[in-house]
């Protein structure tokens, strides 16, 4: 169907069509027909042919924008905070300054040393698996033959054993 007809079937007017097709809100074009006395070759000129598709994908974005009382220009931003990676980032780092968003989560492993060091009451700067400052093992561990302390404390089977 012609673009008229598709306005009609939708309760807007073609003008409107237009404006949602610049703005990306219309799916890609399908088929074009040549506008009347015109040659069908060159770039896709003519008439838009609208199929149950378009116009159902239409019926949703106006929906949308009447369950949210938005504009289509706030609806085409809306899709691409959706589909482009940058914009997407920059509208979160916004939301993260005005407070609507919470930060980022902290990494894992970080959270989980953290954790660790509180349970066993290290000092912050300590890292786990390497020796306290002047090469003595932690408080409450023996070293092992190999001078590594064994772990939990226990002294290290005999070697051989």
């Amino acid at each position: 169907m012609r673009i008229t007809e598709a306005a009609q079937r939708l309760g807007t007017s073609p003008r409107m069509l237009r404006y949602r097709d610049l703005l990306g809100l219309l799916p890609p074009v399908r088929a074009t027909t040549p506008a009347p006395g015109r040659a069908p070759s060159g770039p896709a000129r003519g008439h838009r042919r609208f199929g149950d598709d378009e116009v159902a994908a239409v019926s949703h974005a106006l929906r949308i924008e009447q369950r949210y009382d938005i504009s289509p220009a706030a609806l085409a931003f809306g899709l691409k905070v959706l589909t482009e990676p940058g914009v997407r980032a920059d509208v979160a780092e916004l939301g993260r300054r005005l407070g609507r968003i919470a930060p980022p989560p902290a990494r894992a492993l970080d959270f989980e040393q953290e954790r660790a060091r509180r349970l066993l009451r290290l000092p912050s700067g300590r890292t786990f698996g390497r020796p306290a400052p002047g090469g003595r093992p932690a408080p409450g561990r023996r070293p092992t033959p190999g001078g590594r302390p064994a772990p939990g404390g226990r002294p290290a089977p005999p070697p051989g054993g």
